[in-house]
């Protein structure tokens, strides 16, 4: 598939490779060409240098040992671009006839006096050039053509100049072809456009393949999510690669969130079973109440209607709290004080069966929203009240770096493998400490829920001496 990730890699993959591939082949034909090229010329320049050193020796110019035109064509000149000597069979060079003047013949073996050098010139004459009899130092490298008995082609020439021994300057100029270079150059040339495609080809293939394996399992993930969202069967889980890598990880993670999804769903199927079991009771009996209230008035037991228009309206406002929390509702951001709060709420609950006692305690601000904190501390207060014998006590308290709000009773208490599910949503306990005064077991789910939601948390440990509970709640302190 064009759109597919094995098509993006294999064609990604091959683009870079073909990159590197002429970059790299770009950079070894230049190599090659250059080293070709300076052995092209060192084998000129070795050429021009035997013949000069001859002229040197006062080898008379019709006797120089040339070397054959075809490999190394020579031409030798003198001032004003006389020709003295030339390789048989070099008709032109640089498209310049080297026939048209005849050769000078110089004197055999005459070789003239060789000048002392002076010791402010090293070189003997003052300007650089060689001496009578001598060959210069310099050479010099340039790219032209021959024409070798009728046929032209591209050589290195290395001209070296030199003085005769009657103190004649002359030029050597010595060719190497170049067509073994570029003969070579072009194999290489050819050998990579050969090769380039091919192995472009298997880099792709080998990419396909590769990516193909690799995301197999991806494949494997993908169907079976597909599986799951068409079944709407949250128990299923996706395959898992033996592999420690990315897609391993990828497995693990979605059979995580699809393990939390699960749980999350069946919390809230229980939470509206479990909800429409708690609002059928009240609304039944309170329908029951009006029925028999309309045909015989006489019977109508207004309290027993209030009480559970009152535990309905409750038990509405605690399922509003709970789906706006579940709705991911962030608390307000105002100051708090802890121990005001207590104060003004105990305050105000006046015939209690059971009066509530407030600890001494030092103003303690934390960041929230008012309502919902007092609403725990409520909740926490007619836990207290409904199980205690006779104390319930509220204090608050700087620990470490907490703010805590502790409410103790001497009840019967919580059982310790029972001190998490109480805060579960609807969850009444069968002993003592459970019997519930109409209550749906939504007070301390809320309650926790709240406290997480504001950073801290809500807990329940025994009280003291192992008598009664006490439930604590940690906030984090205003800066």
């Amino acid at each position: 598939m064009p759109g597919s990730v094995r098509a993006r890699a294999a064609a990604g993959a091959t683009v870079v490779v073909a990159l590197a591939l002429i970059a790299a082949g770009t950079a070894v034909l230049l190599v090659l060409r250059s080293n070709l090229q300076g052995q092209a010329g060192l084998q000129a320049e070795v050429r021009a240098r035997e013949v000069a050193t001859q002229i040197a020796t006062g080898t008379a110019y019709d006797r120089l040992d040339l070397p054959d035109g075809d490999d190394h064509p020579v031409v030798v000149t003198g001032e004003g671009g006389r020709v003295l000597a030339v390789s048989e069979d070099v008709r032109a060079v640089d498209a310049k006839s080297v026939r048209s003047a005849k050769p000078a013949k110089p004197t055999p073996g005459a070789v003239g006096p060789t000048p002392t050098p002076s010791d402010d010139d090293e070189d003997g004459d003052g300007s650089g050039e060689p001496l009578p009899g001598e060959v210069d130092d310099d050479v010099r490298h340039r790219d032209g053509t021959a024409d070798v008995d009728g046929k032209v082609a591209d050589y290195r020439f290395a001209l070296v100049e030199a003085k005769d021994g009657q103190g004649e300057k002359v030029t050597v100029r010595a060719g190497s072809p170049l067509a073994p270079e570029r003969a070579a150059v072009g194999s290489v040339r050819d050998a990579m456009l050969i090769g380039l495609p091919l192995l472009l080809v298997v880099v792709a293939a080998v990419t396909w393949l590769v990516t193909r394996r690799a995301l197999r399992p991806v494949e494997g993930i993908r169907a079976e999510m597909a599986a799951i969202t068409a079944s709407t069967d949250l128990s299923r889980r996706v395959p898992e690669p033996r592999a420690r890598d990315e897609i391993a990880r990828l497995a693990r993670t979605t059979n995580e969130t699809l393990a939390a999804l699960e749980a999350s769903v069946e919390r809230q199927r229980r939470f509206v079973a479990d909800a429409s079991h708690e609002l059928r009771s009240p609304i039944a009996s309170l329908r029951t109440q009006l029925e028999v209230g309309v045909a015989h008035p006489e019977l109508l037991d207004v309290p027993g209607a209030v009480a559970d228009t009152v535990r309905l309206q409750r038990l509405a406002a605690d399922l509003l709290l709970l789906a706006r929390l579940d709705a991911g509702e962030r608390p307000a951001d105002a100051r708090v004080d802890l121990a005001a709060m207590v104060r003004e709420e105990v305050s105000q609950r006046v015939g209690d069966r059971i009066p509530v006692r407030v600890a001494e305690s030092a103003g303690l601000e934390v960041l929230g929203s008012r309502g919902q904190l007092a609403r725990v501390l409520g909740n926490l207060l007619d836990n207290a009240q409904r199980h205690a014998v006779s104390s319930v006590r509220v204090a608050v308290e700087r620990a470490g770096e907490w703010a805590v709000l502790r409410v103790e009773d001497d009840g019967p208490g919580v059982p310790e493998g029972e001190r998490e599910r109480i805060f579960e949503r609807f969850v009444r306990l069968d002993d003592a400490r459970a019997r519930d005064d109409g209550g749906a077991g939504l007070g301390l789910a809320i309650a926790r829920d709240v406290a997480e939601r504001h950073g801290g948390s809500l807990t329940v440990a025994a009280g003291p001496a192992r008598a009664g509970a006490v439930f604590e709640l940690r906030l984090p302190p205003a800066g």
